[in-house]
């Protein structure tokens, strides 16, 4: 049979080292919660460390997405856009709106491709009460859409929603902004193909881009 060897005393560690192990372990790990974590996660990023990383970037779009996906879950099986028609929102705290300009009526056309699965987003920068023509078609199949706006510093949670639907092939009509930010369209394709959607847009608007 075999026996093992008892330690002896001064073989084991002493109270300091264990205290000190478990610190330097417990730093270590709130280190990597508030470094890598959070920012990842959450988009929480105290530190500053996680946008240098790329990771609350990486936080921020994850959440979006997760914010898309359920909100095409709860959409109707077709809906228009009605610029009256909005979601419950959060109220969003006062910020500093940018100064620009004021916007000149212009026209944009952009493209996307999404391959199966993939989601693509597009705001629109307007001023509250502009509006603008859109048109958007999906070539090649079929996609999901949110249109939705965001204010100048609006919080993660915040949502306000113009209309949704689901495997459309295209929408138009008259957006009006509700306030003084960002308004567009998230797009997302169920389908086993690839999918372009063209977007175009004319009226007062600031600026026109690709967001994801």
């Amino acid at each position: 049979m075999f026996n093992s060897r008892t330690p002896s005393a001064d073989e084991l560690p002493s109270t300091w080292q264990l205290l000190r192990s478990t610190a330097i372990a417990a730093a270590v790990a709130l280190l990597i919660l508030f470094t890598v974590v959070l920012p990842a996660e959450y988009a929480i990023d105290p530190t500053r460390v996680g946008r240098a990383l790329g990771l609350t970037q990486m936080g921020e779009t994850k959440i979006r997405l997760a914010r898309e996906a359920s909100n095409e879950e709860a959409a109707p099986a077709a809906a228009r856009v009605h610029p009256g028609a909005s979601a419950p929102t959060l109220a969003a705290p006062a910020v500093a709106v940018p100064a620009v300009s004021a916007p000149a009526a212009g026209t944009h056309e952009i493209s996307v491709t999404l391959k199966p699965g993939q989601a693509a987003e597009v705001k629109v920068e307007m001023r509250k009460g502009a509006q603008i023509k859109y048109r958007w078609t999906a070539d090649g199949g079929r996609v999901n859409f949110d249109t939705h706006g965001d204010p100048y510093g609006a919080p993660q949670s915040f949502y306000h929603g113009y209309g949704k639907g689901r495997g459309a092939e295209g929408d138009q009509g008259v957006l009006e902004a509700a306030f003084d930010g960002f308004h567009g369209w998230f797009w997302r394709n169920r389908t086993d193909e690839s999918v372009t959607v063209t977007l175009r847009v004319q009226g007062q608007y600031l600026s026109v881009k690709r967001v994801l």
